[in-house]
């Protein structure tokens, strides 16, 4: 008999599983696929990345950093995966999601404390023994159903979009060049510069391009959306700079063609290890695939891309989490059912996975009987369990950032600097908390 029975087999549910499989726990972990999917899910394997293969920066003064860092510290399985099969990203962590997934499906098989069921979990009973839901935000009938029974219907939804991928060799690298910003690190971006006139007709195109159709609207046909995975044509039409200052932004760039700064950029990130795919950075998207065509081709150097994956756009759940959890990250009213991933509000993949390991400790210690570690709120883990838990009307999910963090007793005005002894600061905080075996 199994001691704790995962639900999902994404980032969270696969670092919970291993990590209470390498304790000598049995675990028994149900995923659905292939018996089912969800509409953005199209691979059979475990920790699929859906949305885009940034795992997001990896300097440890940066928030994406730091939570890496202190993942590290906690015991992640997912992490050294990853630098296995990373690709050039810069200063960021970014995999060959299909050879991420096929590694991590295959560390979590071979466990030989890990069952895995290939099945879709339909209901949950919270006198069972103790249930790690770690489903994801793409959580389906009837689980979610199941879930807001549960739960007395507290759980909300919100809307977030995928990136299109473009093939390399239908690029025009005459008019792309490979560089980082500011010259600093390898060139490991390609970037597509506009001119004013240029970027003015796309942008005009791209508020008037066609949006596919999208159920569950409310009342008055908008959307609530994710500010983190903002659709490009939504956020175009906040004003015709908003792209500029945001993923269009040009700065630290020099057009060799021009040897100025274009009017605005658009960058490429490498999709796979090969470098033959690129996803075009911050260009989440809900047009329709004809019109993604149409306009993304407008984009320097695209004018004849091939598109391997056109953008997605997809409903989430995530649960009311500030009135439903513990900061152990179980039910209040139902203690025996925990919950992980970007279904608590932990947005983002290392997010994900690192609430697993939060939650694959906090059971750990309920079988050993022992007390629970608690985080502190000076650690970028310890930040997001209390942003999830505390009381909050206008809750939505939350990423990893230095704002959730107290600031420095002493200003330090330079912003690396700074954010480097805030990263010190917490990873100190955390060793405080760390029940070491």
């Amino acid at each position: 008999m199994a001691d704790i029975t995962i639900l999902g087999a994404g980032l969270a549910g696969c670092e919970a599983a291993l990590w209470l499989a390498d304790r000598g726990w049995q675990v028994e972990l149900w995923e659905q696929k292939p018996t089912a999917y969800s509409p953005a899910h199209k691979s059979a394997g475990f920790a699929e990345l859906v949305c885009s293969n940034s795992l997001k920066s990896d300097r440890i003064e940066s928030a994406g950093g730091l939570l890496k860092a202190e993942m590290r510290r906690l015991g992640s399985h997912l992490l050294p995966i990853a630098a296995q099969c990373s690709v050039a990203a810069g200063g960021a962590l970014a995999v060959d999601r299909d050879e991420f997934s096929a590694l991590v499906t295959q560390a979590v098989e071979n466990h030989p404390n890990i069952a895995v069921q290939r099945r879709q979990a339909d209901d949950i009973d919270p006198d069972a023994g103790l249930i790690l839901v770690a489903t994801g935000p793409l959580t389906q009938p009837p689980l979610a159903d199941a879930i807001a029974r549960l739960t007395g219907g507290h759980r909300l939804s919100f809307y977030d979009a995928a990136a299109p991928i473009v093939t390399a060799e239908s690029l025009d690298m005459n008019k792309v060049f490979a560089a980082s910003r500011w010259g600093k690190g390898d060139a490991d971006y390609l970037n597509c510069p506009f001119d004013k006139a240029g970027y003015e007709a796309f942008y005009q195109a791209l508020i008037e391009a066609e949006r596919a159709p999208l159920h569950d609207f409310d009342q008055d046909g908008e959307l609530t959306v994710y500010e983190g995975c903002m659709p490009v044509e939504i956020m175009a039409r906040r004003g015709p700079d908003t792209l500029r200052f945001g993923p269009l932004k040009p700065v630290g760039l020099t057009d060799p063609a021009t040897g100025r700064r274009p009017w605005a950029n658009v960058q490429l990130r490498r999709e796979n290890r090969e470098g033959t795919l690129f996803n075009l950075v911050g260009f989440q998207t809900n047009l329709k695939f004809g019109e993604q065509k149409r306009v993304f081709r407008m984009i320097p150097g695209l004018e004849n891309a091939e598109f391997a994956r056109y953008g997605v756009m997809h409903r989430n759940t995530f649960l009311d989490s500030p009135r439903l959890l513990l900061p152990t990250l179980n039910l209040r009213e139902h203690p025996n059912v925990y919950f992980a991933g970007q279904i608590t509000g932990f947005e983002g993949y290392m997010e994900s996975a690192a609430c697993g390991l939060l939650a694959a400790r906090a059971i750990h210690a309920r079988l050993r009987g022992e007390t629970p570690e608690v985080w502190p709120a000076g650690c970028m883990v310890g930040a997001l369990v209390q942003y999830i838990t505390t009381e909050n009307k206008d809750f939505q999910p939350m990423g990893a950032n230095m704002g959730l963090l107290p600031p420095l007793e002493e200003r330090i005005r330079d912003k690396r600097q700074r954010y480097a002894e805030v990263s010190r600061r917490a990873l100190a905080a955390l060793e405080t908390a760390i029940c070491y075996e």
